[in-house]
């Protein structure tokens, strides 16, 4: 029985097919696999698929910093010994899913277990919304059932196109919405309670750059 012949190699001006080859087919990605690819851009692995984001904009990063603040001042007001961090960081959910939120809050018992390792739970979770039908459908679908079966207590979606905040608390292995804030309103959640965010404060970073 013959073999296939070995593929020719990629021409001038076409993608470098024997790259790709290198790597396991979409829906085969498994965790191993995700942290030996080689690349600084924003990466994220759900189901086995492998997701490259798009790069967040000035605006997107203006309004991570501001929620950032926010939640350390939160979390200094508890006391809780938590950690606030920010994009890239890959969290291990669950077998065949790593997703990177924009905002990570993690009490102490989600630390790893090492420096050198990542976090495989985490609290709160905080995602900008990106433009775009496949940045909505990631945030407001795709990662609401990622972070609800990983049991993040919290996940909170800042939509700078819809001009809401809209957070969401687990009930069992699936989330409750707790609150759609607007324009006017204060956004708060459950598991810090310290956690306070105007939406006008929010979307005065948006109109600033728009």
């Amino acid at each position: 029985m013959s073999s296939s012949p070995p593929p020719s190699p990629s021409s001038d001006a076409a993608p470098a097919w024997e790259l790709a080859r290198l790597f396991p087919l979409q829906g085969q990605w498994r965790d191993a696999d995700f942290f030996r690819l080689p690349t600084d851009r924003l990466v994220e692995l759900s189901a086995g698929h492998l997701e490259v984001l798009p790069m967040p904009t000035w605006m997107h990063q203006m309004i991570v910093d501001f929620l950032a603040g926010l939640l350390r001042s939160a979390s200094a007001a508890v006391g809780d010994g938590a950690r606030v961090l920010q994009a890239p960081l890959p969290v291990r959910l669950f077998e065949g899913t790593i997703r990177e939120p924009d905002l990570l809050y993690l009490t102490p018992r989600c630390f790893p277990p090492s420096p050198t390792d990542y976090p495989s739970r985490l609290d709160i979770a905080v995602e900008v919304v990106s433009e775009g039908v496949e940045a909505r459908h990631r945030d407001y679908v795709a990662k609401r059932a990622d972070y609800a079966r990983g049991g993040v207590q919290e996940y909170w979606i800042i939509d700078p196109f819809d001009r809401i905040v809209t957070v969401l608390t687990l009930d069992g292995n699936a989330y409750e919405e707790f609150g759609v804030f607007r324009t006017g309103e204060t956004a708060r959640g459950i598991f810090l309670p310290p956690l306070a965010v105007r939406v006008d404060e929010v979307m005065r970073l948006v109109d600033d750059v728009t």
